[in-house]
């Protein structure tokens, strides 16, 4: 939950306000898509909700937990325990296989190898690549590579996945198998928050936040 989080960059007459004592709750179970225009504050709030930058001010509590509290250490042990990211460029190491960039972040939690491996390979199933496992990034489509991408953000089983115009380098095909997979995703339990400017997109989701001046000025709620 963010509760009157503000974000500001600059100081005295220079002063940019990106959030503004911005409240957004984000539910257990949610899937909750964040629309607004350029600069409204959406992805400053992606930001820190996914510890990527500490608020000016405001508190932000992640499972009870007060994130403004934590050293870096212990930002860094709650982004790779807790979070999951999904961004628009896929961020892959280029000489790394999908199964290997799926297994970066059990790396960092001090996963045994065996079980890195066993989870990276049901994992890249679980997205629908098991035939492109030992494929390179080079060799595998914008579409697959994003999958590839998401079955890394959510091989440490997060409590809350991150998207960032996930579709935004997509074509209208592969957006829409990209949404299916989320959709699966979040009925197996997943909280999912979606950062889009794209109707289609944010029309899948179950909430949707609209940011305006670094504020959530309208929630809705979709069947």
């Amino acid at each position: 939950m963010l509760s009157n989080v503000s974000k500001h960059y600059g100081s005295g007459s220079l002063i940019v306000k990106a959030l503004d004592k911005l409240n957004l709750e984000v539910i257990k179970g949610d899937y909750l898509a964040v629309m607004g225009a350029s600069g409204s504050g959406k992805s400053t709030a992606m930001n820190i909700l996914g510890c990527l930058d500490r608020p000016t001010s405001g508190s932000y509590k992640l499972n009870g937990t007060a994130v403004e509290e934590l050293d870096d250490d212990s930002l860094a042990n709650l982004r790779n325990q807790e979070l999951g990211f999904v961004f628009q460029q896929f961020h892959l190491l280029p000489e790394a296989t999908a199964l290997e960039n799926v297994m970066l972040p059990m790396i960092y939690a001090g996963i045994p190898i065996s079980m890195r491996i066993q989870r990276a390979e049901e994992a890249l199933i679980k997205v629908g690549l098991k035939e492109r496992m030992r494929n390179r990034p080079n060799q595998l489509s914008g579409g697959q590579q994003q999958r590839v991408a998401i079955a890394r953000a959510i091989i440490n089983q997060p409590a809350l996945l991150l998207a960032d115009e996930p579709t935004g380098a997509l074509d209208s095909k592969t957006t829409e198998d990209v949404l299916n997979l989320f959709d699966e995703l979040h009925k197996q339990g997943i909280t999912l928050v979606l950062v889009t400017h794209e109707d289609n997109v944010a029309a899948r989701a179950k909430k949707v936040a609209y940011f305006n001046d670094g504020k959530v000025i309208e929630i809705q709620k979709r069947n």
